[in-house]
């Protein structure tokens, strides 16, 4: 198979690259745009992979998905290019708008007319799966039944009504014209190549530089955990043996609240990289972003029931592989923390007390 990753230098993106290389014998071509948390490093080791073709583009250029479909003739379009931080659609939500839902459109109309252009076997077998998030779902409280296929959206924020949006526009694709396509909503993932903006790189990074470990509110938000490795294969699995028209919830079946996962970094940092004093000491409660939600959690049964996928990695192993692979890797880490990043760091930080 010759599969296209949208996104594919991103964070989950590249992960899956990696996987699919790793674990198939498929040829991947990525496109992605390169924005700030789109990172060529992420494929480095790729470069010269025979079965391997980075391309930088724009998911919202129709000429170039058209052409990229044409020559390569691609039996599976994975999706995963989009703008995801919600601190960012807070402070600037226009490009959320324009990638997670007028991108994904003209990627689900070139995916239509290509996929109407096949014949036959190549036809039956094209997919386009479209990788998205349970923050469509709103928010939970503490009692409440985990966020399953058929609970309501509800989404609270720019970056979570935008992706609900594209996941409408999926389904509206495949129930009005009979594209074959499949969504997954995952939980929070974590792992290597996370851009240091989300929670566990951030913490970690700043642990290690005795910076202070912010946290929102009183930390007591809750999330369900999920190691990127887990979900590539979820994903795989999605793709091999999902129903069409279907959403697959991913889950890491790891609750845990914000401070939690704070303080489990900063023990294994004074295990792995001791330092004179504990870096718990360094966390500092500031004022929560507007709108946080208070609680996700995913139940996965579906998947599990239907396809036989379920996580293999548990969060205490997860977060110790991740902490080490950011001890192991400063080149990487220093090449992302580039001037645009810090300016980041201070337009969402410097106002909160």
């Amino acid at each position: 198979m010759v599969i296209l990753v949208t996104g594919g230098a991103g964070f989950i993106g590249a992960n899956f690259v990696h996987h699919c290389l790793a674990s198939s014998a498929n040829h991947v071509i990525t496109l992605d745009q390169l924005t700030y948390a789109g990172n060529i490093a992420n494929l480095a080791d790729l470069k010269d992979h025979p079965r391997h073709q980075f391309v930088r583009g724009d998911i919202a250029d129709r000429a170039l998905v058209d052409q990229l479909l044409e020559q390569h003739q691609p039996s599976a379009i994975i999706h995963f290019a989009a703008e995801s931080h919600v601190d960012r659609s807070i402070h600037g939500p226009a490009a959320f708008i324009q990638t997670n839902i007028v991108g994904t459109f003209h990627l689900l109309e070139a995916a239509r007319a290509y996929w109407a252009g096949l014949a036959g076997a190549a036809q039956q077998q094209f997919r386009f799966l479209h990788v998205s998030t349970d923050e469509v779902y709103g928010t939970l409280g503490p009692q409440d039944p985990a966020f399953s296929e058929t609970t309501p959206y509800a989404p609270n924020s720019p970056y979570a009504a935008s992706k609900a949006a594209s996941d409408h526009l999926v389904r509206a694709y495949h129930h009005t014209y009979g594209l074959p396509t499949i969504t997954t909503n995952c939980s929070n993932n974590y792992g290597p190549l996370q851009f240091p903006e989300k929670l566990i790189p951030l913490i970690i990074l700043n642990a290690l530089n005795g910076k202070p470990l912010p946290v929102y509110g009183d930390g007591l938000n809750v999330r369900d955990w999920l190691f990127v490795g887990d979900h590539c294969t979820g994903i795989s699995t999605a793709l091999s043996q999902g129903r069409l028209g279907e959403t697959y919830n991913i889950g890491g079946n790891s609750e845990q609240t914000n401070l939690d996962i704070v303080r489990t970094i900063c023990a294994l940092l004074d295990e792995l990289r001791p330092a004179a004093t504990p870096r718990a000491n360094l966390i500092t409660f500031v004022t929560d972003r507007p709108g946080h939600d208070r609680r996700y959690a995913i139940n996965a049964e579906k998947i599990r029931t239907e396809l036989g996928w379920t996580p293999q990695t548990t969060l205490a192993h997860g977060l110790r592989q991740t902490v080490q692979w950011y001890l192991d890797h400063p080149e990487w880490v220093a090449n992302v923390i580039s001037g645009d990043y810090r300016q980041w760091l201070d337009l969402n930080y410097s106002a909160r007390k």
